[in-house]
């Protein structure tokens, strides 16, 4: 079994320390907290709002503007502090907090669920070598080569509307989403499981599950940290752009990527271009928060890749 010398400090710990001295990471990890207690916090802010994501304001809507927003900036005012959404005058405040509650939501669960199955099939790969090697090693080609988009659009028109879209969203990016992970960690564990601590777990009678887990694992964590971190910005950006073909969450329940997709035709003809500004500011803030303390995690795992600064 690993042991660390005395008087030497891990290297889950240095890395921890280069990461609290890195500046992007820090604004990162700022960022990303804020916008957890948003999403946290959305239907307490709304009800603090005195408004809700489903009710109409028609009489805040131009007629003569084809029923965009009455006023400058989109409507905005002390009651609806973001504005209201063209064309049904519900207020944009609760429709992108709540946004970004199931953005997020999706993201985390689809990104958990990921990293423990890419995570254990490509550490028991590695371990287990032989015939169980080579079935997922087949899989996962299989899974790399396949349209996945075309197959998520074409998933979304076929299953019943009936079935939760937000479950459906995260079942399919699951699916496949943990194969790259898998393949990574896989050829990672190659090179320690003939190392000697594995060896000597193995001839004292530990079960396989206990090697996995306790010598394997704790030796991986680092670029399972760096995958996990990063995965999570792609799977929100992966669910708004889903949501902006018209396959991810339907309305009446918000999301960033439905709100951006209706706020294009707004845009182009220049009737209500605030639309816009919240969604996709929220949605750049989410992306860019978990990027940066995703790239710091990355530098802090990997000396070689270090920012200097």
């Amino acid at each position: 079994m690993s042991s660390s010398v005395a008087g030497t400090v891990s290297p889950t710990r240095q890395a921890m320390r280069r990461l609290r001295r890195d500046r992007s990471a820090r604004v990162g990890l700022v960022v990303v907290v804020l916008l957890i207690v948003i999403a946290a916090a959305a239907p307490l802010l709304v009800r603090l709002a005195g408004q809700d994501a489903t009710t109409y304001h028609i009489d805040l809507l131009d007629p003569a503007r084809g029923n965009a927003p009455r006023g400058p900036v989109g409507g905005a005012s002390g009651t609806h502090w973001f504005g209201v959404e063209p064309l049904t005058g519900r207020d944009l405040f609760a429709i992108v907090v709540l946004g970004l509650r199931t953005s997020l939501f999706i993201a985390v669960v689809v990104t958990l669920i990921t990293t423990v199955v890419g995570t254990l099939a490509g550490i028991s790969a590695a371990y287990f070598g032989g015939w169980y090697d080579a079935v997922l090693s087949r899989l996962l080609d299989f899974l790399f080569g396949f349209p996945q988009l075309v197959f998520m659009i074409a998933l979304g028109i076929v299953v019943p509307a009936g079935f939760p879209r937000w479950l459906l969203l995260i079942l399919v990016l699951s699916f496949f989403g943990w194969a790259g992970l898998a393949r990574l960690i896989r050829n990672q564990a190659r090179s320690l499981v003939a190392r000697e601590f594995v060896e000597a777990a193995r001839s004292v009678g530990s079960s396989g599950w206990m090697v996995i887990t306790r010598e394997l694992l704790p030796n991986l964590l680092g670029p399972v940290l760096v995958i996990a971190t990063l995965a999570i910005p792609g799977y929100i950006g992966a669910e708004a752009a889903l949501s902006f073909l018209g396959v991810g969450v339907p309305p009446p329940t918000p999301s960033l990527g439905r709100s951006i997709s209706d706020s294009i035709a707004w845009v182009y003809t220049g009737a209500d271009p605030w639309f816009l500004l919240f969604p996709g500011a929220m949605l750049f803030f989410a992306v860019l928060g978990f990027t940066l303390l995703g790239d710091g995690v990355r530098d802090a795992f990997d000396v070689r890749l270090r920012r200097t600064n």
